[in-house]
């Protein structure tokens, strides 16, 4: 029997990937279909240090292909997903929300159906704190009124959760949703904040800041997200549920630019811009469900967090020009 992770090569999955390695997981199927959302060779990177591994599996494929995933959970004996995989970025659904459905939601359902047929004995959707949406007080708890999504991406991330809960409540295929909250770390996509604005410090280039600075960001670090994503796998209370997976300390952007002018020893030179459409003004993870049903309690503190990440993107910097 063995697990698949969807979205294996990317952020979060290769990092899940690693996770399950180090507790001695025998059989990990990578699954990734290498698109060039960003550049693939980073993904390329991103699963280089287990890529040869005789426990791993890597398989090239979309999972939106409804047949090439009935065959990959006959063929691999598919016991647990942790799915992972989807388009992400709220400012690019703006302007390509299709793709986001193909992806998030049938996508999705292609996935569960496949779970359903084969018998699996844990299907986690890894969701996204985009689904509270216009009006949502924060903290955000999961049981209170969502409100409408801000972006396509947040629509399809509930379009996704949705359609879990509906498996569970039909099928009782075992799904638990998670919603992690602005994750960070090493390998993180080049398209986000903390990416384009250490790249901006560091090459002495205007920092866009697209506001006031005043939007705030639930940030997280990837080990406390494969944490709660690992307590999402194991445990039988959370089957059916909706759980947040953050760290519960908001931070302002303008707080964010200034500890990697610190991380980094020199300063930004930013740029304001207009605000965006689709954007949240602020993300804050309730964690009470998280604690009773996964024990789930952040262990890195922000600001370790960013100088970790910092070190991390200085020394890597000259590798991922190359992929530019």
């Amino acid at each position: 029997m063995s697990i698949l992770v969807t979205g294996g090569a990317g952020f979060i999955g290769s990092h899940f990937v690693e996770h399950l390695l180090r507790l001695g997981h025998e059989r990990v199927i990578c699954l990734d279909n290498f698109n060039d959302y960003y550049d693939p060779r980073l993904k390329r990177k991103n699963i280089a240090g287990f890529a040869a591994d005789r426990r791993v599996t890597l398989v090239e494929a979309d999972f939106c292909d409804v047949d090439a995933m009935s065959r990959l959970f006959a063929a691999q004996q598919v016991r647990e997903v942790m799915h992972l995989g989807a388009y992400a970025g709220v400012r690019y659904s703006v302007d390509h929300p299709l793709i986001y459905e193909r992806a998030n939601v049938f996508g999705t359902q292609c996935l569960l159906e496949a779970a359903r047929r084969h018998g699996v004995s844990r299907f986690v959707l890894a969701s996204s704190s985009t689904v509270y949406g216009k009006d949502a007080l924060a903290p955000f708890v999961e049981d209170a009124p969502l409100g409408i999504p801000l972006s396509p991406y947040g629509a399809s991330k509930r379009a996704a959760e949705l359609m879990s809960l509906t498996y569970w409540l039909l099928y009782q295929t075992p799904v638990v949703c998670v919603r992690p909250f602005s994750v960070y770390g090493p390998r993180l996509r080049p398209d986000l904040a903390l990416t384009i604005f250490s790249e901006a410090i560091l090459e002495n280039r205007p920092l866009p800041l697209f506001g006031d600075g005043s939007v705030c960001r639930d940030f997280t670090h990837i080990s406390d997200i494969c944490d709660g994503l690992q307590a999402a796998l194991n445990v039988e209370a959370a089957v059916g549920e909706c759980i947040n997976l953050g760290h519960s300390e908001p931070i302002p952007i303008t707080e964010l630019i200034r500890l990697l002018e610190e991380a980094f020893g020199r300063p930004a030179q930013i740029e304001r811009l207009p605000a965006k459409p689709g954007e949240m003004p602020i993300t804050n993870a309730d964690l009470t469900k998280a604690k009773r049903l996964l024990d789930y309690a952040p262990r890195v503190d922000f600001r370790d967090g960013i100088r970790e990440f910092a070190a991390w993107f200085a020394e890597s910097r000259g590798e991922r020009r190359t992929c530019h």
